[in-house]
């Protein structure tokens, strides 16, 4: 499978009593297709998986690919901290339909390379399907290291990685010695590093209410070559990027972005809570700014 352009990591939305608010998930989706995405994911971090039950991670799958209907690729979360839950999960999303799985690091666990390669494999054996992996040591503890990278090259079906450790390092490292697995961004302030290293894709939670910058970004630099203007979107994005990598509140900011946009998603599930009023205030100024700065770019070129 190749990875090709702007994938959305959906959040998923609630209602007041932190229920999901089905209706409103489908509505985002339709948003997503409509704002030209390339790919939806469904269990990633932005979707907040870690705080649902398994049968709402299920409900939440089926429900994806009844509203995407084969117009885009689902990609599936089967993100745990035990490997038979992975597989489970895998297994399901095989039979909901899904186009690949998302494959990430059992957190807390903190396994060697070989284990979880390992982990990894068992899911690749149970399901068969396309795999991106998502290598995020920040928040599961363990890095997918070079010993893991070569145990799960092994399998074809290992064929491209979300990097998001934030070390330029690994940028090179993926680029230069594993040239056989697709890159994708996963740190969204370092995304013109990525493009510049080869990757085709990026993984960005920002594109559920920031759509078009992303796509400027990603056809400037990935499609057209085009660097000096990747360069000028890029500067452009960095406040809002800044805000997301690195102010603490990923997730609410992603929910109040959509609700800047006229798709309110309602809160982040406990123990979280939403943004204060000020947070909300800077945010919205900054996305302001940033599409003004992105619009005018985007006018002197054509």
């Amino acid at each position: 499978m190749h990875f090709e352009g702007i994938y959305t990591p959906v959040v998923t939305p609630h209602s007041d009593d932190h229920s999901i608010d089905r209706d409103r998930f489908a509505e985002v989706i339709e948003h997503l297709i409509a704002a030209g995405i390339h790919g939806v994911i469904v269990a990633g971090t932005t979707g907040e998986y870690y705080a649902q039950t398994a049968e709402e991670r299920l409900a939440l799958m089926r429900l994806a690919k009844d509203v995407i209907k084969g117009r885009l690729p689902l990609i599936i979360g089967t993100g745990a901290t035990r490997t038979e839950d992975s597989i489970a999960f895998a297994e399901a999303a095989k039979a909901a339909g899904a186009d690949a799985l998302l494959v990430t690091t059992p957190p807390y666990a903190q396994p060697t390379g070989r284990e979880n390669a390992l982990h990894a494999l068992a899911i690749d054996r149970a399901a068969n399907l396309p795999i991106v992996l998502y290598n995020y040591p920040g928040r599961m503890a363990a890095a997918m290291d070079e010993d893991y990278l070569d145990r799960v090259g092994r399998s074809p079906n290992f064929c491209a990685i979300k990097e998001s450790s934030g070390d330029i390092n690994r940028v090179h490292l993926l680029a230069r010695d594993y040239p056989h697995i697709q890159l994708s961004c996963g740190m969204d302030d370092q995304a013109l590093e990525f493009f510049a290293w080869g990757a085709r894709s990026w993984v960005c939670a920002g594109s559920n209410f920031a759509a078009d910058a992303h796509i400027a970004l990603w056809r400037a630099c990935a499609v057209n070559g085009d660097f000096a203007k990747g360069r000028r979107i890029m500067s452009a994005m960095l406040p809002l990027m800044r805000v997301l990598e690195q102010g603490g509140k990923f997730v609410q900011c992603i929910k109040h972005g959509l609700a800047l946009r006229g798709l309110p998603v309602g809160p982040p599930r406990r123990p979280l809570q939403p943004l204060n009023t000020e947070e909300k205030r800077a945010l919205a100024e900054t996305v302001k700014v940033m599409d003004a700065a992105i619009a005018k770019i985007e006018a002197e070129a054509e």
